[in-house]
């Protein structure tokens, strides 16, 4: 009886060491969704990071967790993640930027380490006092409030970079509301790469806007803003990414206000590539394969009024 007691307690040992090796092997990623605003269909955050998830689940040696409505009360599952993405409202009330930069203080931490770092649609707004400094560092820019612009239009992406991010990636068109302009590092235009105060930063989605974008109305402040107008003719980058001197790498995405724009098959596969290239997963040759049926574009939709 005593051996056989033994054996069970040594069987149960080495299965549950078998599974820490197991879960060791794989790669964590925590998709951080913000808090319900604008109407249906549109800033749908918590079912977009749900979406994703459900889009990434058969990457091998994946584990990817998401957080709905904002910033966790238990910190505890960002432990031991490669990269945390961040799909939210942005600008003053930045949930990264709250308990009076405590947030930004822990984000920075990721960053030294190494932590990827994603900001998407809304997130990637700050105040530039508050955290310009932080973006610039994590992923290379920011939007910046009367010096970005945010009009609703539809580029054409037509060419992508030899990056990782781009496998799979073929030309394609989808209205959102498209920042550019962005704040970027060393106050590049951001359209073609550069290296610049140790970041290696490289533009995936960029597109010429018309004239009659940059002449607007942009949908807040309504603008034009004669700094706009003024660069005329210059393709424009609504997606870049980094690679940080900390060894870690940061993307931003000013897409994503519209949620059946991840019917989209590359819309959805250029971020999907984010997601894993900035935690130091393989990308797949033809990046990352994803299928969204109706009824999964539908599901966890906030309940919002219609206005």
């Amino acid at each position: 009886m005593r051996l056989s007691i033994l054996f069970l307690v040594a069987a149960s040992l080495c299965i549950g060491f078998h599974k820490n090796v197991v879960d060791a092997k794989e790669t964590k990623i925590v998709l951080v969704a913000g808090k319900p605003s604008h109407p249906p269909r549109m800033h749908e955050f918590n079912a977009g990071v749900q979406l994703m998830t459900e889009c990434l689940k058969d990457v091998p040696d994946l584990n990817v967790q998401f957080v709905l409505n904002g910033w966790p009360e238990d910190e505890s599952i960002f432990d031991d993640a490669s990269a945390v993405v961040f799909f939210m409202d942005g600008g003053r009330r930045h949930e990264v930027v709250g308990e009076k930069g405590r947030r930004l203080k822990v984000v920075d931490e990721w960053s030294s380490k190494g932590v990827g770092l994603g900001f998407m649609h809304f997130g990637v707004e700050v105040i530039a006092d508050q955290a310009g400094t932080e973006f610039k560092r994590w992923i290379g820019g920011h939007y910046e409030h009367m010096h970005s612009c945010n009009p609703i239009w539809e580029p054409n992406f037509m060419v992508f970079p030899e990056h990782p991010i781009s496998r799979g990636v073929k030309p394609f068109q989808a209205k959102d509301e498209w920042y550019f302009n962005m704040r970027f590092v060393g106050d590049i235009s951001g359209e073609k790469a550069a290296e610049i105060e140790g970041l290696k930063f490289v533009p995936i989605l960029t597109a010429i806007p018309s004239d009659k974008v940059r002449d607007g109305p942009y949908v807040y402040p309504q603008g034009p803003y004669p700094h706009i107008q003024a660069s005329k003719g210059r393709a424009e980058a609504m997606m870049w990414t980094v690679e940080r001197p900390d060894g870690g790498r940061g993307f931003g995405f000013t897409g994503g206000h519209f949620h059946d724009n991840w019917e989209n098959d590359n819309y959805r596969r250029v971020v999907l590539n984010a997601i894993l290239w900035i935690a130091k997963v393989n990308v797949p040759k033809g990046g990352v394969e994803s299928a969204v049926s109706k009824k999964q574009l539908n599901a966890n939709l906030d309940p919002k009024n219609p206005r």
